[in-house]
């Protein structure tokens, strides 16, 4: 099983960034996916979800600006990040989990700095 995570960067305020989660070794379309960061000295911040049926979840803090999506032929995970602000700059991992697995990918760093 492989999550790979692509697409972060450094960026200036209210920019944009589009993140890749690729997904291989499990039935993408089972699982529901997320996205998590976490913020250098900080814990983990759950961003957003899509589920199986293709309901979408975000955190208050991102509503509105980032918009997370799959393209299941491509077993890819995508988030797409507007508006960046300086308080978006974290690692940004994909998750993928059932009621019984979960994996993770190794992360992609977003810096939002002028």
């Amino acid at each position: 099983v492989q999550l790979v995570e692509s697409g972060g960067g450094m960026v200036q305020p209210w920019g944009s960034l589009r993140l890749s989660c690729a997904v291989s070794g499990f039935t993408f379309s089972n699982y529901d996916m997320s996205w998590v960061r976490q913020a250098p000295g900080k814990g983990p911040e759950w961003v957003s979800a899509l589920n199986t049926g293709g309901s979408t979840y975000y955190a208050d803090s991102v509503k509105g600006r980032f918009t997370i999506s799959r393209d299941s032929a491509k077993n890819t995970l995508y988030l797409q990040m507007n508006s960046l602000k300086p308080e978006d700059t974290a690692l940004y991992y994909c998750n993928g989990k059932t009621i019984t697995q979960a994996y993770w990918g190794q992360g992609t760093q977003v810096t939002v700095s002028s």
